[in-house]
């Protein structure tokens, strides 16, 4: 296999993180090899065994490290303001952002997850679910009648949309990433502010 994925600056143990998501994300989790990954940043595959265990470690604190940030930056923002339509916006806002920089991430998210240890899939989720309640929090807030499930349901809707610019922006002629991420967020706000309360 070719491996062709930018090596970015920072730590070793950062860049072992960040071109292995994109590499996974190009040839899925079984696609890569140890060994793909160390020629990928420049080192004998056995000598990443001292930054990591094994791919499923590698792939776990990828998994919870993202998930992680995503519940960090969501409680920021629901701390951000007392008006609950600027705290939607915020959460809007940023995650169209993580879309748009970490477009590998989603990827590997949606088709490696089931790859993770049984321990460190649960964790994910717990803050997967955790990230979802702000959501539905916040929902809730610009919408009193809103009932919770239509709330998560709504939210879930949204990360769809907003998701979906690894798909979307990649090989656009007509608009730069920026601008589709841009489209996206306009269109999720829309959704949700008038959803029937």
């Amino acid at each position: 296999m070719a491996a062709s994925p930018v090596v970015p600056a920072g730590g070793r143990r950062q860049q072992i993180l960040t071109v292995a998501a994109q590499l996974f994300a190009k040839h899925g989790f079984h696609g890569v090899s140890i060994a793909d990954l160390g020629a990928a940043v420049g080192v004998s595959g056995p000598a990443l065994y001292r930054h990591f265990p094994g791919k499923e470690a590698l792939l776990a604190e990828m998994l919870i490290g993202i998930s992680e940030h995503l519940l960090a930056g969501g409680q920021a923002r629901a701390r951000s303001s007392d008006d609950p339509r600027a705290v939607l916006r915020a959460l809007v806002e940023f995650q169209a952002d993580f879309a748009l920089r970490e477009p590998e991430l989603i990827v590997v998210q949606d088709r490696d997850l089931a790859n993770l240890p049984v321990e460190a899939r649960r964790r994910v989720r717990l803050l997967q679910r955790t990230y979802v309640e702000i959501w539905v929090d916040a929902l809730r807030r610009v919408h009193p009648g809103l009932p919770v499930e239509s709330a998560r349901i709504a939210a879930h809707g949204a990360f769809g949309l907003l998701n979906s610019t690894p798909h979307s922006a990649p090989g656009l002629d007509v608009e730069p990433a920026p601008a589709v991420a841009a489209v996206l967020t306009r269109m999720a706000l829309v959704a949700l502010l008038d959803l029937p309360d």
